[in-house]
């Protein structure tokens, strides 16, 4: 008994369609056939997802993971894989699989594992159509929000030996069929596929990893949840951000307190990067110590520190988590950019174009974030998150006022993310693209709840929490503007978007008519990205206001300068390129005032 415990897994059951027939008809080659899947395919795709194979059965197999994610995208590319190998086998020849998944708890011992969750996953196997998938309601509960894969709710259903409905979900075959097959592993080339050695030296994910439990420093071992908690939050946080990998709470946790190196975890458990941390509390006060560390040269990418003053632990904890996610969101794309490669795949170019976004808003950048992301869809053509960036991307460099080619940017921005949107109604980018491109045509009142969807669909978005602020300040709500730029420079201090958020902190103060206060924040958005024309525009006019006539002429030849459309010619042109909605009666008597004064024209 002492061999006996139970654990929680992802459970993978699979069969082969109409084993019995083909056996009898060509046992040999029936059984040679499918050797060959396994060997070449199967086996290495469960390795390469973490996962175990428990035990092989005739027709069939049985598999278990650390992670849903992990199971679900084992078994869409193994059925993505047993397409390609199947297009020139003929029908009587053909071995499909059907693969059902659950998450639940089992029993296990040494060589199997038993219980209800195992039983579920044969039940949703057997539901499951030919080169299909079924999985139960928790395992889509867990990755909804993490795989784009569009599954079918099949409602409850009853099936044998289980005493309540399941309710399943579908992926049809026939959209598997549609997915892109994922790439080859380049050391099973070199290995051979039938090489022992082969699935241990499987590439890890660019963009995985791991957060280790983090560590209680406090002299009170009772705080121990609050470590825990952190490290809960931040593994499941992190599985927001689009395309990466996280190892599961239950598996880092096993990691606890031991003496184990940054480079082992990352052979184990095949991830690039590592997320340590340490959290000490004394009294009200909580530090936490936060570094990424790359796990295959252990060398430290990024290290955080965070010091509160609070007895709102749970605030805290909500706080921290978001502030390190958001930073590795950052963070993990430049990295991967960073990396030298002599053939570049769609990923490759999109990390590339990530990682020249957040370089900072300026015109060179964005036509090198259009350039990788045009290039990621040229070998994508159906790369949901191509299209979402390549949008984001066209919309940005628009309202940035970085483009010469407004109306084709505009224009293409809106037909992708419709694309996306139609095809991926959930995804988080999309709508706060799909605002952006709204704003652009002027539609505030439109573009809000584009935005609000955004932030609900993930929390830690600040881009889409700051232009909630910035479209509030376009419908008229003035004093929702300044405290939700303040939260997004509070979540993400180091962010290369924060200029923006200085700057529209001023149009508040300005327009209401605080103007030293307006020019505080114009000088801190001018020094974090001298390049943006606007925050010299409203400089030039709150300077007129306060009467410093020379430095206003200064900040006005910079802004039309930079602006290089000519907006700031003359009052007229400026109201033409640019609305402020249902804020325009004050920035007429505040704004435009001022840059009356500093010199502009009505026409």
């Amino acid at each position: 008994m002492a061999s006996t415990r139970r654990r929680l897994a992802a459970i993978l059951a699979a069969d082969v369609v109409g084993y019995s027939r083909m056996m009898r008809a060509d046992e040999e080659g029936t059984h040679e056939r499918f050797k060959a899947h396994r060997r070449e395919l199967v086996d290495p795709k469960i390795s390469q997802h973490h996962g175990r194979i428990v035990k092989y059965t005739g027709d069939g197999m049985l598999a278990e993971f650390p992670s849903v994610v992990e199971a679900v995208l084992c078994a869409v590319e193994v059925q993505c894989g047993m397409g390609q190998r199947n297009l020139e086998v003929s029908d009587e020849k053909r071995i499909c699989f059907r693969i059902g998944i659950n998450l639940g708890d089992v029993i296990a011992e040494p060589e199997d594992i038993y219980g209800d969750g195992v039983n579920i996953a044969a039940r949703l196997e057997a539901l499951a159509e030919p080169n299909g998938i079924c999985i139960s309601q928790t395992v889509y509960e867990q990755v909804r929000d993490k795989l784009t894969y569009p599954f079918e709710d099949l409602g409850q259903l009853s099936v044998k030996n289980i005493a309540r409905p399941v309710h399943a979900f579908a992926l049809r075959p026939q959209i598997i069929a549609e997915l892109p097959i994922s790439e080859v592993i380049p050391e099973l080339q070199s290995l051979g596929s039938d090489s022992p050695l082969a699935p241990i030296f499987a590439p890890a994910p660019r963009l995985s990893i791991m957060v280790l439990p983090f560590a209680n420093l406090s002299h009170d071992r009772d705080q121990q949840y609050l470590s825990d908690g952190i490290t809960d939050d931040l593994t499941t946080d992190l599985s927001r951000i689009p395309g990466m990998i996280v190892i599961s709470r239950n598996t880092a946790f096993t990691y606890r307190d031991k003496p184990i190196e940054t480079k082992q975890i990352g052979r184990e458990l095949n991830v690039r990067y590592v997320l340590q941390g340490s959290v000490r509390r004394s009294g009200s006060r909580v530090r936490v110590n936060t570094q990424l560390i790359d796990a295959e040269t252990d060398a430290h990418l990024w290290a955080e520190r965070f010091d509160y003053a609070t007895d709102d632990l749970f605030a805290l904890q909500d706080e921290v988590t978001s502030r390190i996610a958001i930073a590795l969101n950052l963070e993990l794309p430049a990295a991967e950019a960073a990396r030298p490669t002599d053939n570049p795949d769609a990923l490759d170019y999109l990390l590339r174009g990530r990682a020249a976004l957040d370089k900072g808003s300026v015109r060179e950048n964005f036509a090198e974030a259009v350039g990788f992301f045009e290039a990621a869809l040229a070998l994508d053509q159906k790369s949901l998150s191509a299209k979402s960036l390549l949008a984001h991307a066209l919309a940005g460099r628009i309202l940035e006022q970085m483009t010469d080619t407004v109306e084709a940017d505009t224009e293409r921005a809106a037909e992708l993310v419709d694309e996306v949107l139609m095809a991926s109604p959930r995804d988080a980018l999309a709508h706060f693209v799909k605002g952006q491109v709204l704003r652009v045509q002027n539609r505030f009142e439109a573009a809000l709840p584009e935005y609000e969807a955004a932030v609900a669909l993930d929390r830690n978005s600040v881009l889409a929490l700051a232009t909630v602020g910035q479209c509030k300040f376009f419908t008229g709500a003035l004093e929702e503007v300044i405290p939700a730029q303040e939260q997004a420079i509070r979540l993400s201090p180091r962010d290369p978007r924060i200029a923006n958020w200085f700057w529209r902190i001023a149009m508040v103060h300005l327009l209401q008519r605080r103007t030293d206060d307006a020019i505080v924040w114009l000088g801190n958005a001018c020094r974090a990205n001298s390049r943006l024309s606007g925050p010299h525009a409203w400089l030039a006019s709150a300077s007129a206001l306060k009467g410093d006539m020379e430095h206003a002429a200064l900040e006005l030849a910079e802004a039309r300068r930079l602006s290089q459309d000519g907006r700031y010619s003359t009052l007229s042109r400026l109201r033409a390129a640019q609305s402020y909605g249902k804020a325009q009666a004050l920035a007429e008597e505040t704004f435009f005032a001022g840059l009356r004064q500093a010199g502009v024209p009505e026409e």
